[in-house]
Formats: structure tokens, C-alpha cells, sequence
């Protein structure tokens, strides 16, 4: 099993269309094989700053999910919910595998980008390494109308 955590930078002052955004999203993961366990808003602290979570038996199971929401027209009209109303500024996406009770096993994290966005402020020219020095990956949502990504 492979645990996705979603980090979005929000607009804080639209805080009420990103949760529409997440209600919209918690369904479609389920119906593709996924588990959500939920969309996490501000509530103290940061103001802009929400957090997704869901569950798949395997990267694979992602992998079939990403590719069959990208032709889903609720996916679509999800995320064009967000890109028409701009409440969401960026995210960031890893990958997670529990850690088994009774083993010295550590969690793991592999952070992927969204491949439909653009080469540039946080990659290299190959894509592959993060450019900026505090390791924050500052994937725009904005504009980028080629693939659902509400997961």
C-alpha cells in the first residue's frame, strides 16, 4: 500500500471553494480503487496550507488511476472547478509506505511533480532535481488546464 500526501498552498481567501474543490475530489479517488482519508483545511497556524490524503494498494494503482481520471469528466470538471476558481496557488506531491509495527522500518517519501506541468523554477531541464535550495517544489496549479490533479 502507498500512502499520497498532497500539500496545497490555497488561497486563503478562498478557502470555501478549495473545500467545494476537495468534496468534489473525495469521491472520484474512492471510485477509481483509491481509499481518501480526507482533505485536511487551516484551522490554526498557516492560513494557506491544506493537505489531502488517500491511499492505493500500489504505485501501479496510482498510476491506473491517474491515467483513467485524466479522461473522466468529473475529474475534469473538478479540476477545471479549481483552475477557474484559483483556489489553489501550488502543491506538492509524495508517495508514502506505512511503517510496520515491530520492524525498524522508516517511512519513505518520493516526491513526483504533476508531468503536465511545465520544465522550470523547481526542476532541472530534465525534470528530475529539485532547483530550489530549500527543497520546496513550487508546481503552479494555475493555467495548467491538461490534466485533472485533484489527487
Amino acid at each position: 500500500m502507498i500512502t499520497c500526501y498532497l500539500r496545497y498552498i490555497i488561497d486563503p481567501y478562498k478557502v470555501k471553494e478549495f473545500e467545494h474543490y476537495a468534496k468534489l475530489w473525495i469521491p472520484l479517488v474512492n471510485q477509481y480503487g483509491g481509499t481518501h482519508l480526507g482533505y485536511f483545511l487551516p484551522h490554526e497556524g498557516a492560513s494557506d496550507v491544506a493537505v489531502a490524503l488517500f491511499n492505493f494498494p500500489s504505485l501501479a494503482a496510482y498510476e491506473v488511476y491517474r491515467t483513467q481520471s485524466a479522461k473522466d469528466p468529473q475529474c475534469i470538471a473538478a479540476y477545471e472547478y479549481a483552475v477557474d476558481t484559483r483556489c489553489i496557488i501550488s502543491y506538492e506531491r509524495s508517495f508514502m509506505r506505512p511503517v510496520s509495527v515491530g520492524t525498524n522500518v522508516v517511512t519513505t517519501t518520493t516526491t513526483t511533480r504533476d508531468s503536465s506541468l511545465p520544465v522550470g523554477s523547481a526542476f532541472d531541464t530534465k525534470g528530475d532535481k529539485p532547483v530550489n535550495p530549500r527543497g520546496r517544489f513550487n508546481s503552479s496549479f494555475r493555467g495548467n488546464r491538461n490534466r485533472p490533479s485533484g489527487d
